[in-house]
């Protein structure tokens, strides 16, 4: 039977939501066997795996969790020329957008990024991507196996089932050289929520006009519980940190609700966003292309909504 390749990634020990969406997909491509590689300095993860849809986990045990391109890769290499599988699966976080490229290329196949579907048709793979700035999906198929890609968040579905069983392999690999050594490890903030697992996202554009715009974002957000994000452009100018980035080139992804402050709704910030359930635009003007995607939509300045809004939800909260 044909295997469908899994490369996971964890996050303390659990795998990330974006790796059990994943698993999802593969499990939906059907008559197949889902294999999971867990790269990591144990096994905690490996039952998650199974319940999120894996038959198998191979473990391959590192120093670190952390994604290392010059480990990783190699290891990947040497699991898909064991198993032979019909296709390689990642998600595309910049682990997955760094790894798949490369790992097509040291195999002489192709690659697929970004994926928004996965299908099968007459016996092959087909997967749609966003191309030419987001204004356009293509379907394509792979001449050669295994095929390679990387899979967006909001595609599979991440369907628990505690009765599923698999088995656990664990493979041995001679300590690999690496050119680079891992000085230290800095991450966002403690309270910064994750992007790709929030339920409501408040995110701001160019028509913030500045910095000082973000902090009246960050005050809405705090008042939800709620994640921020930036389009591209606040991001390049310094106005905020590269990791609140939504769009084609930053992140993918699918909250309940998701405010578009000051964001024009350009194809490549709507191409990380497009998925929300519900996306309420606040913008100055009202010929914005954000206000096709919106469900709602405020026109005014948001220097005077957002904080009315902010002020409203509190007193909501005041009365439960």
């Amino acid at each position: 039977m044909a295997m469908i390749l899994v490369v996971a990634e964890t996050r303390e020990g659990a795998p990330v939501p974006l790796t059990r969406e994943v698993l999802g997909v593969a499990r939906a491509i059907g008559n197949v066997v889902v294999v999971a590689l867990l790269i990591a300095p144990d096994v905690r993860a490996a039952p998650d795996l199974i319940v999120h849809g894996a038959d198998r986990v191979h473990h391959v045990r590192t120093g670190s969790e952390e994604y290392e391109g010059e480990v990783w890769l190699p290891i990947v290499e040497r699991v898909v020329q064991d198993i032979r599988p019909l296709a390689v699966l990642t998600g595309h976080t910049p682990a997955g957008a760094d790894l798949a490229p490369r790992l097509a290329f040291r195999l002489e196949t192709a690659v697929a990024t970004g994926c928004v579907g996965v299908t099968v048709e007459a016996g092959r793979l087909l997967f749609t991507r966003a191309c030419y700035g987001g204004n356009v999906r293509e379907t394509v198929s792979f001449g050669h196996a295994p095929a390679v890609a990387t899979v967006k968040a909001g595609v599979g579905v991440a369907a628990a089932d505690a009765a599923r069983e698999g088995k656990v392999v664990v493979i041995d690999v001679p300590q690999i050289k690496t050119r680079v050594r891992v000085i230290e490890r800095e991450r966002d903030t403690a309270d910064a929520k994750n992007l790709e697992d929030a339920k409501i996202i408040v995110a701001g554009g160019r028509g913030l006009e500045g910095p000082e715009g973000f902090r009246v974002l960050e005050d809405f957000a705090h008042v939800l519980d709620a994640a921020v994000g930036s389009s591209r452009v606040p991001c390049d100018l310094g106005w905020c940190p590269h990791s609140w980035q939504i769009g084609l080139t930053g992140k993918t992804v699918t909250p309940d609700l998701y405010f578009a402050v000051g964001i024009s709704g350009a194809g490549h910030h709507m191409a990380g966003c497009g998925n929300a359930r519900t996306i309420v635009a606040i913008n100055s003007d009202p010929d914005a292309a954000i206000f096709r995607d919106a469900r709602f939509g405020v026109v005014g300045d948001y220097r005077q909504i957002v904080p009315a809004l902010a002020d409203a939800v509190r007193a909501l909260k005041a009365r439960t």
